[in-house]
């Protein structure tokens, strides 16, 4: 599409409704509201940011029909402003293309087998047995490793490493320093040592999957590890041997699963959330920052641990009284007894 479009235009292509007496307004680009001028769009979707909602100079604001009364500027309504802003900002971004070929610092093993249409970048390595589809791009310093499966279109952005047994299929986008298919923790214990058990399953990546920088997926231990359709994972993410994750699941930063778990379709998994090993969470499940999930989630709904962020005073007198809980127990337990036996005197 051209740059810029007017205003009507960008309306149809985020499928908004333009209320505005002008729609030939020239668009050039997207920015916050508090950066944007009259040639920029910008959106509106968290109330903390009302005050610049109403103070803004942008050219229109993708917003809410429930929060026109704020905005003085020409508006682009929809139910959702922040799919708007995703799809107004991919009209000016110029997509990065690299051109097909081998560089010469590169290494690929003449039992691999590449299409034509692939980039491979400086220092990568693509072992034996490899088979990459259509328009892959494979950065700088990754590492393909023996057997590894690539579809079409995917992109590993710079030192990614795929480890033997992991198969990736269409359109997954892979950032920096992520490591798919390493071993899985697993150790018998022998007598107080222990005893490295081998991991002997893989990593299975399906369509439209994507990866934050620094985020690790082991292999399965027996099976496979799996990574439904179109999920996406954050930086710095542990997933564990033989998990599974449904399609379109969003995992945010620091996040992590033991192994064995099953997270469902369509959940929100907050930041910095700790999965324990061998449960299940259902379809539709959100859990909010910071929690520990230690026990399966059978039905879907918003689901949140911790302890709020306190003084130190305050949180010091309450975690001596949370010791005490279990003692103060059984003396209430032990007191509404001795008060049933009055009664029923």
């Amino acid at each position: 599409m051209k740059i810029p479009i007017n205003l009507s235009e960008l309306a149809t292509h985020i499928g908004a409704e333009l209320e505005s007496e002008i729609s030939d307004i020239p668009i050039e680009g997207i920015a916050s509201l508090s950066k944007a001028d009259h040639t920029k769009v910008s959106f509106f979707s968290n109330r903390l940011y009302r005050d610049d909602l109403s103070q803004t100079n942008a050219a229109a604001v993708i917003l809410k029909k429930s929060d026109r009364r704020f905005c003085k500027r020409p508006m682009l309504v929809m139910e959702n402003p922040y799919l708007g802003y995703a799809r107004a900002v991919s009209l000016f971004t110029t997509p990065i293309t690299h051109a097909p070929g081998i560089h010469h610092t590169a290494w690929v093993s003449p039992d691999a087998e590449l299409d034509e249409t692939v980039s491979v970048a400086p220092q990568a390595v693509i072992e034996a047995g490899a088979r990459i589809g259509r328009n892959v791009f494979i950065g700088p310093g990754c590492v393909v490793g023996s057997g590894v499966e690539m579809g079409d279109d995917c992109q590993l952005i710079a030192n990614v490493t795929l480890c033997t047994g992991t198969r990736l299929g269409k359109r997954v986008i892979i950032h920096p320093g992520v490591v798919i298919g390493a071993d899985g923790f697993g150790n018998a214990n022998d007598g107080g040592k222990w005893v490295k058990v081998p991991q002997i399953g893989g990593v299975l990546i399906a369509n439209d999957v994507e990866i934050g920088a620094n985020t690790t997926i082991d292999k399965g231990a027996l099976e496979d590890t799996v990574i439904g359709e179109g999920v996406k994972l954050d930086n710095l993410i542990q997933i564990g041997h033989n998990v599974h994750i449904g399609k379109h699941t969003a995992m945010a930063g620091a996040a992590g699963s033991a192994g064995s778990a099953r997270i469902g379709s369509y959940c929100m998994i907050g930041g910095g959330v700790r999965i324990a090993g061998h449960i299940e969470l259902v379809d539709h499940v959100h859990i909010t920052g910071g929690s520990l999930v230690h026990q399966s989630v059978r039905e879907a709904g918003v689901y949140s641990s911790g302890v709020p962020l306190d003084t130190n005073r305050h949180w010091h007198r309450n975690f001596h009284r949370f010791k005490k809980l279990d003692d103060m127990a059984r003396r209430l337990k032990t007191l509404e007894g001795e008060v049933k036996k009055e009664q029923d005197l």
